[in-house]
């Protein structure tokens, strides 16, 4: 797989741009198309990797998908690169792999042909097992059977007036699904650090994230028009996060394209939206381009954080909040109650660590270009700068943050300095 996304080009104004973190249409362009070319490259994986006895099965549903990509290739192509499917397949693959424990779902790849069938009006006839009394169809939603076994499904299997259909939930203003239905919606509590997504939300619920989602976009057209459409042509489905998540967001590389997130106000949603994009964006590129060689023991202060980052986390976090800067900065130049503050204390913050990313002896040729396209967007900031004395006074309260955090950590003092 790894040799393959090696096949793609980045140029250097791309490049830059990216590391702007301004969105360019060459930039987009690219995160899209390394993200469609991983999933392939995934999806291969797993076919390959089926055993003798499930590759029957496994072909029909293939045979399906591929029926209903020469009826309408875009629907199975949403259906295939629906952010969900992509933790499906990386769970699947390494289950495939491991010597022991739960088997692979690969019935779930029946659940994707039956939905991209459906969508593309073909006929069909294809028989699935519903899983606790319910059948998740990515990009659709769920069916609810009257009686357990096996299911026959067909081209009418799916009515969204039957009170035994669930559609997905769509906000408004897009393409972007709220999704709290798809079972690979979020990783499994196998994962390192498992994310507890929200348990399928009421109406009122949805209701309630319409209002937030509408707010948010409101808000990013009007400061950030060029960033709102990146946020719609790059985010196909938002994950709600269970009540008491302590993180505003979070995104899953597996599940690109994906944003997890809390329910909350709409300047507090837009930023969020604004954060988690640019970890997305960064993971398609490194995907085809090493920026750095380094490993990942946490060492590295990070303002924004108070336990040591790995250099990659230290980058991913500057690389976000350089475009939060960014935003903010946006926003107070159109009168928003405490923009100004807030682009004083994040631009503070990522000022404080560029230049230790910008020197470290790990960075590749590309990695040294990007953080200086980094260093370049940061400093361009200064031709509207916040009134007063706000980002000296900014700067100051890092500083402080800083020394404190060396303090805590007087074995990594080294890996804070500025």
């Amino acid at each position: 797989m790894t040799d393959a996304l090696t096949a793609f080009t980045v140029s250097s104004p791309t490049l830059r741009a990216l590391a702007s973190t301004e969105p360019s249409p060459e930039g987009t362009r690219l995160v899209r198309d390394v993200r469609r070319s991983k999933r392939l490259l995934l999806l291969r994986a797993v076919l390959d990797a089926a055993p003798g006895g499930d590759r029957g099965e496994t072909a029909d549903h293939w045979a399906l998908l591929e029926e209903a990509e020469r009826r309408d290739p875009d629907a199975v192509r949403d259906v295939l690169h629906y952010p969900a499917t992509g933790v499906w397949a990386e769970e699947t693959l390494r289950r495939l792999h491991a010597p022991c424990g739960p088997p692979a779902d690969l019935g779930h790849l029946g659940a994707l042909a039956v939905a991209a069938a459906l969508r593309a009006g073909i006929p069909f006839s294809h028989t699935l097992r519903p899983l606790h009394g319910r059948l998740v169809l990515p990009t659709l939603g769920l069916l609810r059977p009257d009686r357990p076994g096996p299911l026959a499904l067909c081209e009418r299997s799916w009515d969204p007036d039957d009170p035994a259909t669930v559609p997905l939930h769509a906000l408004p203003g897009g393409r972007t699904a709220l999704d709290d239905l798809d079972p690979y919606r979020a990783p499994g509590p196998a994962q390192p650090a498992p994310i507890r997504p929200a348990r399928r939300l009421t109406p009122k619920g949805h209701k309630r994230w319409d209002t937030q989602w509408s707010g948010a976009l409101t808000l990013l057209q009007r400061y950030d028009t060029i960033r709102a459409e990146e946020t719609v042509q790059l985010l196909r489905s938002v994950v709600p996060l269970a009540g008491g998540s302590r993180s505003s967001g979070a995104t899953l590389p597996a599940a690109a394209g994906s944003v997890l997130a809390r329910a909350q106000a709409p300047p507090a949603l837009a930023a969020t939206l604004v954060h988690e994009v640019q970890h997305g964006k960064l993971t398609a590129l490194t995907d085809v381009l090493t920026l750095h060689t380094a490993d990942h023991t946490p060492r590295h202060w990070a303002p924004w954080r108070s336990d040591p980052r790995p250099l990659d986390g230290l980058l991913h976090g500057a690389y976000a909040h350089l475009a939060l800067a960014g935003y903010w900065q946006r926003a107070a130049l159109y009168g928003a109650r405490g923009a100004w503050a807030q682009h004083a204390r994040i631009r503070a913050q990522v000022a404080a660590v560029l230049p230790a990313l910008r020197a470290h002896e790990l960075l590749t040729t590309a990695g040294k270009e990007f953080t200086d396209a980094m260093g370049a967007a940061e400093r361009a900031m200064d031709d509207l700068p916040p009134p007063g004395d706000q980002h000296t006074a900014a700067r100051r309260a890092v500083d402080r943050e800083r020394r404190a955090w060396c303090e805590a950590h007087p074995e990594l003092a080294a890996f804070a300095q500025g």
